[in-house]
């Protein structure tokens, strides 16, 4: 079967601007010049025509994209290209091109963007021509020159720099004196895509909320990886790219090894045409036949891997990936975690399967009684395999001693791994289990006991970051569960040697940004190193989001020591919940996601991120949280709509649901919350039963309650069901926690096997 080769339409960025630019295209497509002119505010031609308008960003990035986006309508008709990217300013064009975001709402993207990157001025941008990344930071680091990044790296023998004037000035002293290239100061009102953009991005981010990204019909390369875009990550790439270098070197390449020999600029100018040209000669011939697709291979991760590059210097390996000291004290081939699920979704099954791979999770211990749990540490201690595993600690403001019973349950069976979740500040508990055990090795405080605290909030994150406070030292001290030894070495610690930061997770979340999260919780570790001057630094992880390779890859690039993974893991054998379920999640996409109200903080509005597709779950949820914000009592709910929550919602009386809240409560030793409950309280624990038995009936995999399961997922799981189409993995029978595991992270390794990615 004859195979052709393949094309690519590439989009400039800014500095292919100029005056004139767009001719006859705007007589061409009056509507869309129309749309335009109404967003910006000024006729679109008439800021082409002049140089004030150009010589601004806030006007020159959307006009360049206007014009880039009639230039790609006017090739209506034309054969689609097999791949699209964009330089810079020019990716938001590939994705209107391939589909993802409609030309207005794009529109107002740019214009945002121009408008934050406009503000970022303690600075400026200067190519360099005539040498390449293999001698550019090397040269300035000799130089003394430490406040400037390499914004674009073009090609083998051009970059770009960005960074505050002053310090471009001794960069460009640096090149001319070595005699490595010619300098050229650029016309940009900041140093763009540098650590220097990092303001800006946040201003950025808020403008992508509520954005949604469709699929691309045609794979978008993303200036961030060098690789095609991943759909769920596109908005945290989108703000990654306003402060990450646009790596155009590697984009080309990874082009050229995929196929493509016939590339056409979309856009004024042909600068991209050059920087391809060299590529494009020095390629292999193209045969041209030969088969449509690899021969078949074994099922399992090698099956989804794509082929290493022939132009990688080194093997893709995920062992180099986040912190080697993560990996020793947790005892881990890799600087990966699988995330607690509650009831035991990550089951003593899919923690025992991942020790004997080498890696750890964590037991699901949320909504189990205290008997559970501790026939689950037994059955993990017991395990014979020779990996390590955790356990989960919630934070149970309404069961506090339960939360207590853990901690003395897990220190009794000297339990040394635990993932903290849901706290809003530090508890005894936590710190009774992280600092059992604590002593002094040759003079320095050491913990024992690791915790790895989720967080998506700054203060939760500083809390876990300071010593534990004095009074909560006092009170373990003063009960005995905590010696004064123990107690002065704490003092001098963190809480959490590991802090996660949680983002577009299943469960408890912000809604907060992978892409902010990360680095915020990193630079509040370095305040507080600096601050409590710690004889370990505390590593800083990422969760939420993660499902496919690139996902997993912008992680450990934007510095996390280790990720930790969640809803993948919950479509495969090991998981502890329903076939039905499994099978609900393995078709789901990024978009089938909703938020619903958690039932644990009902009444605080807190939500959660569960499933929608296949389940009316998260509408009804958010009624009964409407009906609960409205009114004061059940009885105060006009008739029609309580009949009707009794028929669909409950399938039962709100008579016989008081019922079973009132044993539920008696059961588990609080009877008097029942009793001394006011009639809006009242309201509340009954609605508080809807959200156990959905969660119930989803366990089960109830045919019957399908239409009020509740089902904990992010988007990533939708990512990963898209990664494994048409491979044997899209059967979940066949994702085995530990081939996702696999997947994921040399999948990750290979995305970043080349150089200049990966700090660590």
């Amino acid at each position: 079967m004859a195979v052709r080769p393949k094309s690519v339409w590439v989009f400039p960025g800014q500095g292919a601007h100029r005056v004139g630019m767009g001719g006859d295209l705007f007589d061409r497509f009056p509507e869309w010049c129309a749309i335009a002119d109404r967003v910006l505010g000024v006729p679109v031609a008439e800021i082409c025509a002049g140089e004030s308008h150009l010589r601004d960003t806030r006007f020159a990035q959307p006009a360049l994209f206007v014009v880039n986006a009639l230039s790609h309508l006017a090739l209506a008709g034309e054969p689609e290209p097999d791949y699209l990217a964009g330089h810079s300013l020019g990716e938001y064009n590939a994705l209107v091109a391939a589909g993802c975001l409609d030309f207005e709402t794009a529109l107002r993207l740019v214009c945002r963007r121009g408008e934050v990157m406009a503000g970022a001025r303690a600075g400026g941008m200067l190519a360099v021509v005539g040498t390449g990344l293999d001698r550019i930071p090397d040269l300035l680091a000799a130089a003394g020159v430490h406040d400037v990044d390499v914004a674009n790296d073009n090609a083998d023998d051009q970059v770009v720099l960005a960074g505050p004037h002053a310090a471009l000035t001794a960069a460009e002293d640096a090149v001319r004196a070595a005699g490595v290239g010619r300098c050229v100061r650029l016309t940009v009102a900041g140093p763009f895509h540098s650590r220097h953009m990092r303001q800006a991005a946040r201003e950025f981010e808020s403008a992508l909320t509520g954005i949604r990204f469709a699929a691309p019909r045609v794979p978008v390369i993303s200036n961030v990886t060098a690789r095609p875009h991943d759909p769920a990550l596109l908005p945290d790439l989108l703000v990654l790219q306003v402060h990450r270098p646009v790596r155009w070197r590697e984009t080309m390449r990874h082009l050229v090894d995929a196929g493509v020999r016939t590339v056409r600029e979309v856009g004024p100018g042909r600068v991209l045409t050059g920087l391809f040209r060299p590529v494009l000669t020095a390629a292999p011939p193209w045969l041209p036949s030969g088969p449509a697709s690899p021969a078949p291979v074994a099922p399992g991760p090698a099956l989804l891997r794509p082929a290493p590059s022939a132009v990688a210097p080194t093997p893709a390996d995920p062992t180099a990936l986040g912190c080697p000291r993560f990996r020793a004290d947790y005892g881990v081939t890799w600087a990966y975690l699988a995330g607690a699920m509650y009831r035991g979704i990550s089951s003593t099954d899919l923690v025992a399967r991942l020790g004997r791979a080498g890696l750890l999770g964590f037991f699901g211990s949320g909504g189990f009684p205290l008997e559970r749990v501790e026939a689950a540490v037994r059955s993990l201690t017991g395990d014979p395999g020779p990996g390590r595993f955790g356990m989960n600690l919630l934070a149970m403001p309404d069961n506090p001693a339960l939360e207590a019973a853990l901690a003395d349950l897990y220190v009794h069976h000297d339990v040394r791994y635990v993932e903290a979740a849901g706290y809003t500040s530090v508890t005894a508990p936590v710190v009774r289990f992280r600092f059992a055990g604590a002593h002094l090795a040759d003079g320095t405080p050491t913990a024992v006991r690791h915790v790895v605290a989720k967080v998506s909030r700054p203060e939760v994150a500083s809390a876990f970051l300071r010593p534990p406070p004095a009074q909560i030292l006092d009170h373990l001290v003063a009960r005995g569960l905590l010696t004064p030894r123990e107690a002065a070495v704490a003092a001098r610690l963190p809480v959490a040697g590991d802090v996660c930061a949680e983002a577009d997770s299943a469960g408890h979340t912000d809604a907060r940004q992978v892409i902010t999260l990360v680095p915020d919780v990193g630079a509040l570790r370095d305040a507080a190193m600096a601050r409590y001057g710690y004889p370990k630094r505390i590593r800083v992880g990422a969760a939420g989001g993660l499902g496919t390779p690139e996902a997993v890859a912008a992680a450990f690039v934007l510095g996390a020591d280790f990720v930790v993974t969640g809803s993948v893991n919950q479509a495969t054998p090991q998981a502890g919940t329903s076939d039905l379920v499994k099978e609900m999640l393995a078709v789901a996409g990024v978009q089938d996601t909703a938020y619903a109200p958690a039932g644990d903080t009902f009444e605080l509005g807190s939500r959660v991120q569960v499933l929608r597709r296949g389940t009316l779950f998260a509408a009804r949820a958010n009624q009964l949280l409407q009906l609960h914000q409205r009114y004061g009592s059940w009885e105060e709910v006009p008739e029609s709509v309580r009949a009707a929550v009794e028929r669909t919602t409950f399938r039962r009386s709100f008579a016989q649901v008081w019922q079973e809240t009132e044993r539920h409560h008696a059961s588990t030793g609080r009877a008097a919350e029942v009793a001394l409950a006011d009639p809006r309280r009242r309201m509340a624990l009954a609605f508080r039963w809807y959200f156990a038995h959905s969660t119930e009936a989803a366990l089960r995999g109830d045919p019957g309650e399908r239409a009020n399961f509740q089902v904990h997922t992010g988007p990533a799981v939708g990512a990963f069901n898209r990664l494994v189409r048409d491979t044997p993995l899209a059967d979940w029978r066949e994702r085995h926690v530990e081939v996702v595991a696999d997947l994921l992270m040399r999948g990750a390794a290979e995305v970043l096997a080349r150089p200049h990615i990966n700090g660590h």
